[in-house]
C-alpha cells in the first residue's frame, strides 16, 4: 500500500465539469482524436511491441483501437463509456461499458491480459493510481501497460493537473502514476510524426514479486 504522503494531491484531479461522466459520453463521437499520421505511428508501435496471439485490453476504448489489422491477437477486450462506439469497433472480441471514474476496479479476473492499452485518454482519470493498480491485477506476469498521449483533450473533462503543466511534465506525471502503482521497467518513447499531432508513449511492466 502506498503511503498517502507520496500520492498526488486530490486537487490535481478536479475538473471543470464534475457532472457524471455518463452524461458527457452519452452521445457517440465517431471522430478521430489524433491526426492520421499520429494514428499510423501508434499502430506501428503496437505492431513492434505487442506479441502475436496475445490477450489485449483496450482501456477507455472507442469505435477504433488503433491496433494494426495484420497483428493477429487471441482476444481484444474493450472497456469504454459509450455502447454505440464500442459496438462499432470491429476489432473487439468483447466489450463492456464501465465508468472508471465511478469504479476504478476493472471487471476482469486476475491475470487475464498480456497487454493493457490506454490511448489518448489518461488525462480523464480522476483516480489514476487506483485504476492502474487494478490494471496491474488483471495483467499476467510480465504483462505490459502501454499509455499513449498527445496534446488534445476535452478541456471540461480533463483533470486540472494536465491543463496546467508542460508536455514534458505530463510525461513525467504519467511515469510517476505507473511507479506509484507498482509497475517496473518504466520507459518513454517519442513517436511524434512531422507536422502532425505529437505522440508520447509510456510503458510499464508487471513484474512478479
Amino acid at each position: 500500500m502506498n503511503d498517502e504522503s507520496t500520492l498526488p494531491p486530490k486537487t490535481w484531479f478536479s475538473r471543470i465539469d464534475e457532472n457524471p461522466d455518463e452524461l458527457f459520453y452519452s452521445s457517440p463521437r465517431f471522430a478521430e482524436h489524433i491526426d492520421k499520421a499520429t494514428i499510423a505511428n501508434l499502430s506501428d508501435f503496437y505492431q513492434e511491441t505487442i506479441a502475436k496471439d496475445s490477450d489485449v485490453l483496450d482501456l477507455m476504448s472507442s469505435w477504433i483501437s488503433h491496433l494494426p489489422p495484420k497483428l493477429v491477437l487471441s482476444s481484444v477486450s474493450g472497456l469504454g463509456m459509450n455502447e454505440q462506439e464500442l459496438s462499432a469497433n470491429q476489432i473487439l472480441t468483447d466489450w463492456c461499458v464501465h465508468d472508471l471514474n465511478n469504479e476504478p476496479n476493472l471487471p476482469y479476473t486476475t491475470c487475464s491480459f498480456d497487454y493493457v492499452l490506454c490511448a489518448v485518454s489518461i488525462q480523464y482519470l480522476t483516480s489514476p493510481i487506483e485504476v492502474l493498480q487494478s490494471v496491474k491485477t488483471v495483467l499476467k506476469d510480465q504483462g505490459k501497460m502501454i499509455i499513449a498521449m498527445s496534446h488534445r483533450l476535452f478541456p471540461t473533462k480533463a483533470v486540472n493537473v494536465f491543463q496546467n503543466i508542460s508536455p514534458e511534465d505530463r510525461i513525467r506525471l504519467v511515469m510517476s502514476y505507473l511507479e506509484l502503482s507498482g509497475f517496473e521497467d518504466i520507459s518513454y518513447f517519442d513517436r511524434s510524426p512531422d507536422n502532425a499531432d505529437p505522440l508520447w508513449i509510456v510503458t510499464g511492466q508487471n513484474n512478479p514479486l
